[in-house]
């Protein structure tokens, strides 16, 4: 193995809350509106199931291959080329999509709270922080994750609670004006961030007690449902249909914040919960590329490819859009099909493949014992 430290499965569903849920608060109710209405709150618990759908896949693989990650069960399980082209494709997708939560940090960070820092400066400064977690290992990302992903939580309630006063709760209703089918497809581009739930399978080697994985995973996606679907009820109580305007809706919301004229403009716990929450986002899929690379050229140690990773990440995330409007729009509209494709349908056409092969292997075996049986039995 590549990776020596050892973390446990509460460790792992602490490293993966703030991975699904960082980008998620801010993005999510927006796009979710857009598409399915007044009923945009039902969209995390619909979307939920690609989760908890590709949290069985993974852990189901590492059973059948322990100690390994996708990029070699693959080659174990469709042959060399084949095994290496899918571990290559997926790679270059997760490169891809650290690119895209670089570029989202930073184009979030200068348009709210620093108009005046060079895009590069924000991201290539954050870049280098993750670099320096990474070479520490998967204990040192884990580590960051239980300080971090608590204070997630704890910020995002209490925005929430803090809102309470500002809030119409007749904003959701009528439920299902428009039937299930907008729902459905708010669903779907949610299904994207739940999709993220993968990269476990970059994780899963380095657990001490794989036996307490898939509870610990189901209990982190559970999570994820409830705190995305706690944002989405802000901002609909707050906003209404109004919510689709705005591209970061809790950060509208919590300018709305005002107690006894001294708790007010609490923009900053939205910062904190975007700067906090796409730190892990940014390491968990920066690990995987980096470990993943080593992998697939047979390399004995990932730390010597986190430097050049790093710079090829912040290359992408500088040429990935012209501007925060086109990779909105992305982000809405394609993103959902690239990532059902690459974190939910190849992992399970893998684990088809897998069962199908062990299924065939069962069979030879029982078929050759029973032709060999026939042959020392003294009365044929």
């Amino acid at each position: 193995m590549l990776e020596k430290g050892k973390i446990s499965a509460f460790q792992m569903a602490f490293l993966m809350f703030p991975t699904t849920v960082s980008t998620g608060v801010l993005l999510v109710p927006s796009i979710s509106e857009r598409l399915a209405g007044r009923d945009m709150w039902m969209t995390p618990l619909i979307g939920s199931i690609a989760g908890y759908l590709i949290v069985y896949v993974a852990i189901t693989l590492h059973k059948l291959y322990p100690q390994k990650t996708l990029v070699e069960y693959s080659v174990q399980i469709v042959g060399l080329i084949p095994g290496k082209i899918i571990g290559a494709a997926v790679l270059l997708f997760f490169l891809h999509m650290n690119a895209v939560i670089v570029r989202q940090y930073g184009e979030f960070l200068v348009g709210n709270f620093l108009p005046q820092t060079p895009l590069l400066v924000v991201m290539a400064s954050m870049l280098l922080v993750c670099s320096y977690t990474i070479r520490g290992g998967i204990e040192a990302m884990a580590r960051s994750s239980q300080l971090i992903a608590p204070l997630v939580l704890v910020l995002i309630t209490m925005l929430s609670l803090l809102l309470l006063p500002d809030m119409d709760f007749h904003k959701m209703l009528p439920v299902l004006e428009n039937g299930i089918v907008p729902v459905l497809k708010g669903s779907i581009v949610l299904q994207s961030w739940n999709s993220a739930f993968f990269l476990i399978t970059f994780v899963l080697p380095s657990l001490k007690d794989p036996e307490k994985a898939m509870k610990w995973g189901m209990i982190s996606v559970f999570s994820v449902m409830l705190t995305l679907l706690l944002a989405s009820f802000v901002c609909l109580f707050m906003f209404g249909d109004r919510t689709s305007e705005m591209l970061y809706p809790l950060m509208s919301a919590a300018r709305y914040i005002s107690f006894a004229d001294f708790f007010e403009h609490l923009e900053a716990i939205v910062m904190a919960i975007w700067v906090m929450g796409n730190f892990i986002q940014m390491i968990v899929f920066y690990y995987g590329v980096v470990l993943g690379t080593a992998q697939l050229l047979n390399l004995k140690d990932f730390r010597p490819l986190v430097i050049p990773v790093n710079f090829l990440i912040l290359l992408l995330g500088l040429w990935i859009s012209p501007n925060l409007a086109v990779l909105s729009k992305y982000l809405g509209t394609l993103i959902p099909f690239e990532t059902f494709f690459m974190r939910f349908l190849i992992p399970v056409l893998l684990l088809f493949i897998a069962w199908i092969r062990r299924s065939n292997r069962r069979q030879g075996g029982a078929e050759s014992r029973m032709s060999g049986g026939a042959k020392d039995d003294p009365h044929e």
